[in-house]
């Protein structure tokens, strides 16, 4: 199992210091060892996400790390032009040695799709043409006129990861081999606003191993929201502040924070804490990478930092990885 880390860019902070400290939490988690670091990409809204390009922000990154994968999680592929998205990810990937995995999605956002001339109701049309383009021009493909895509960049056919909440978006993503990208959390059903999130992704799950091609090897990356400090107290200080700051993503009995921590699927506490409650989550049995991140709690910088030494350290090892040594930090 890889053992990612995600960022939203949502750091208490100007533009440029966000991407100051995204970079040195990710230069932090190379240096403990993880294997990838993601980046979300959002538009026009800085409290949703701090980072409307995110391939320029990972060519900064690519030239201050050696090891780490670099990832899009995600690109939110109807609202760009695919042709573009190939020469950047094609040129990025050669800049960081062949490290980038391009994770899209349909995007989350309806008001970011006026402004970028399309309508959120053509958002899964627009994502398959996309996704259809791009694809074509990876492979090396007639664009037109004999055009084909420069520089050529085969290698990103397999490493695309697409991200869903739905049993129908897992089955696509397993039709065409890609990986599966599952959410730290996702909307209730209103019928079922009682479901765990397992009771939701299991059966993306399940639909994404039965579409495989035969002899494909299923890449699944579970994306969970760890805050790990040196005291469940001061876990669950920041958790009271950071999870206070939004509404509820589904109505609850109660809005108190354990009502909170609920809603927004979150992991917190010491590490025995955390280790205990991944261990209850039966879907990460099935994940190939994965991705921690600290949002909806978004502590204070020197915390993330703090949290990623201590995922690296202490709970991924319980989790069967192998521990981080000194030598491997260096």
């Amino acid at each position: 199992m890889r053992l990612g880390f995600f960022t939203r860019l949502l750091d208490d902070a100007p533009p440029g210091e966000r991407y100051r400290l995204a970079a040195e939490q990710i230069r932090h988690a190379e240096a403990y060892g993880f294997d990838t670091a993601w980046v979300a990409q959002h538009h026009f809204d800085g409290e949703e996400g701090g980072l409307p390009a995110p391939l320029v922000f990972l060519a900064h990154v690519a030239a201050r790390t050696e090891r780490i994968r670099l990832g899009t999680g995600i690109i939110t592929l109807p609202l760009e032009q695919p042709l573009r998205v190939a020469e950047d990810t094609a040129v990025l990937d050669l800049l960081t040695g062949g490290r980038l995995e391009v994770g899209v999605g349909g995007g989350g956002t309806p008001s970011a799709f006026a402004p970028f001339g399309h309508d959120p109701a053509d958002r899964a049309a627009l994502y398959a043409e996309h996704l259809w383009v791009l694809r074509r021009a990876w492979a090396g493909e007639d664009l037109g006129g004999g055009s084909r895509l420069y520089p050529p960049a085969p290698r990103l056919l397999d490493a695309v990861w697409e991200a869903t909440f739905s049993v129908a978006g897992g089955a696509r993503a397993g039709r065409a081999g890609h990986g599966l990208m599952l959410s730290r959390t996702q909307p209730r059903p209103a019928e079922r606003p009682q479901a765990t999130l397992a009771d939701l992704q299991l059966p993306i799950v399940e639909a994404y191993h039965e579409s495989l091609p035969p002899g494909a090897a299923p890449r699944i990356m579970a994306s969970r929201t760890a805050f790990v400090a040196d005291s469940r107290a001061e876990a669950l200080r920041y958790a009271e502040i950071g999870l206070g700051r939004r509404p509820l993503p589904f109505e609850l009995p109660g809005s108190d924070l354990d009502s909170r921590i609920t809603a927004y699927d979150v992991h917190l506490g010491t590490p025995q804490d955390v280790i205990e409650s991944l261990r209850a989550d039966p879907t990460l049995r099935w994940a190939t990478d994965l991705v921690f991140q600290v949002h909806s709690v978004d502590p204070p910088h020197p915390l993330v930092l703090r949290s990623i030494e201590l995922l690296a350290t202490e709970v991924a090892p319980a989790l069967g990885r192998r521990p981080v040594t000194e030598s491997s930090m260096k």
